[in-house]
């Protein structure tokens, strides 16, 4: 968000020269008429609002570097007698990922008589019997696997997970999506944490099979990278929420059942439970040095489907629980940090409103003197782009302290990318704060590592309707504002303005490609199977 604030800041930072001469005066600002002033006013109070996230990423580097010694690198207590644990595999269509998911679980270090292993398949295709047939070969070697096959997808994933703890023997639930890779020690290195009865959480960070595989998998990885690195190092280390991110990590049963169970008014269970516990009072560990390796999504279009549910989901979770958390008996910087990590994505409409100001606003700005315009832009860029260098090269700097360096090539792709997201998670915002229910859209996962992709993209048919075409047309608007800035000799605002076209046509003609590339090969498969 802070991307794209600093965006448009800088887009319309410049100086008009007359006769060779920048006005070097603040008369500009007497001259503007009612109707400029009804442009610039939301213009720049969007940006401000834009621009407090970018301050509380700066807020967030020095509490993580502050407080990261509070972080825990090994449990304090243990456990004479090993608990009980159940591990809960949730699938939905994941025929290419679920073989290597169940392959490595069954390495999983445990007691096996401590150890349960349950299947929650949703799925509606071939993943149902070929996962049963995988459950009953693995049953028949002695591994504690319980296989459970829902005919609806009530719930969708809360409700999977919620339906297969009614037979669940774990004192601790551990969970694992279908594209993540667990090491065979997760359970004997995260286990004795919950020897603190107050620990209802331990979440393990994210690592990625493929994040050398292209650019938009290095870009997520960086992206992620910010978000395990220093947000929840931040917020872990100096006592504050933080959330279960759905996956790689375990949680405690009666916990679970204490906040309420796992529940399916949002797309985002995973936040919805986490904000509930911490309200009751449960305590959440992060343990950034063990790390589950996860996979990446390798298409536009399947980034911009995870990240606009996540972005649907948190702004849901927001709606649900923020009332309850002001009002609750919470230190003020909880509840501060609480609101900041629940509404962020309020900035993606906001910057469409944005959008449409630009042209306007970049006409009236051309009649104004250059002190005026570095006097507002400056400190909108220092709080947005500055903020964002900082936090993700600050972040690949505690992860790869010899080489986080060469991640500095990749910060034009990043800010691009936030731009590609625009018109997805603005829609998906929308539609949570108007209450429109929509289903769980799953991201594909092909079973890829870094070098070589085991499933073609197409086997998954993708179907991305109006979007591309909407992001194609903003692109070609940020075009002729090009040509504008260049008509104006506003030639500093050139380098903003072609990442807004970069951004939007990157997600636009890319997600056209794949999908085109996708129903070619398709019915071409279905040719070649008649013909045979």
């Amino acid at each position: 968000m802070t991307i794209l604030a600093f965006l448009f800041a800088s887009q319309t930072f410049g100086a008009r020269v007359t006769n060779g001469l920048f006005d070097d005066t603040f008369s500009g600002i007497y001259r503007l008429s009612p109707f400029d002033w009804a442009l610039l006013i939301p213009y720049f109070g969007i940006l401000m609002v834009l621009s407090v996230y970018g301050i509380h990423r700066y807020e967030t580097i020095r509490r993580y570097a502050k407080y990261r010694k509070n972080l825990l690198h090994e449990a304090p207590a243990r456990f004479e007698q090993l608990p009980k644990i159940t591990v809960q595999l949730p699938i939905y269509n994941e025929r290419f990922v679920v073989e290597r998911l169940l392959e490595e679980v069954a390495k999983i270090e445990y007691p096996r008589d401590l150890l349960q292993i349950q299947v929650l398949d949703d799925s509606t295709d071939e993943t149902h019997p070929f996962t049963q047939r995988l459950c009953n070969q693995y049953r028949a070697s002695g591994l504690p696997i319980e296989y459970r096959h829902r005919t609806n997808r009530h719930g969708f994933k809360a409700g999977a997970l919620q339906e297969g703890l009614a037979t669940a023997t774990g004192e601790l639930i551990a969970i694992f999506d279908a594209d993540f890779v667990p090491p065979m020690d997760f359970l004997t290195r995260t286990v004795h944490y919950f020897a603190d009865p107050a620990v209802g959480v331990v979440q393990t960070r994210w690592s990625y099979l493929n994040r050398d595989f292209n650019i938009l998998t290095q870009v997520e990885a960086m992206l992620l990278d910010g978000h395990f690195v220093l947000e929840h190092g931040a917020r872990c280390g100096a006592g504050l929420f933080f959330n279960f991110n759905g996956t790689a990590g375990i949680l405690r049963r009666c916990m679970i059942d204490d906040a309420g169970g796992w529940q399916h008014e949002t797309l985002t269970e995973d936040s919805d439970l986490s904000y509930r516990a911490q309200l009751n009072g449960w305590k959440f560990i992060y343990l950034p040095m063990l790390d589950c390796p996860s996979e990446l999504p390798i298409d536009t279009y399947g980034f911009q489907v995870q990240q606009a549910r996540w972005a649907k989901g948190l702004t849901q979770v927001a709606k649900k629980l923020l009332p309850r958390i002001l009002k609750a008996d919470l230190p003020l910087k909880v509840k501060v940090e609480a609101f900041m990590h629940l509404t962020p994505n309020i900035s993606y409409p906001l910057i469409l409103a944005v959008s449409l100001l630009t042209l306007p606003v970049m006409i009236v700005r051309f009649y104004m003197g250059v002190f005026q315009m570095v006097a507002i832009d400056l400190p909108l860029i220092i709080a947005s782009f500055w903020s964002i260098s900082a936090f993700y090269l600050y972040a690949q700097r505690e992860l790869f302290p010899k080489s986080w360096w060469r991640s500095i090539v990749f910060l034009p792709m990043l800010m691009a990318a936030g731009v590609a997201l625009t018109v997805s998670n603005s829609k998906a915002v929308l539609e949570a704060l108007f209450g429109i229910q929509t289903s769980f859209a799953r991201t594909a996962k092909y079973a890829i590592d870094s070098r070589k992709i085991q499933v073609k993209p197409e086997a998954y048919r993708k179907r991305s309707g109006l979007l591309p075409y909407v992001e194609i047309a903003i692109g070609s608007y940020f075009v002729y504002l090009m040509q504008f800035a260049i008509e104006t000799l506003n030639y500093f605002a050139l380098p903003f303005l072609l990442l807004f076209v970069s951004g939007y046509y990157w997600a636009g003609f890319s997600t056209l490609f794949e999908e085109y590339r996708g129903k070619w090969n398709w019915n071409r498969t279905r040719k070649l199977a008649q013909v045979r």
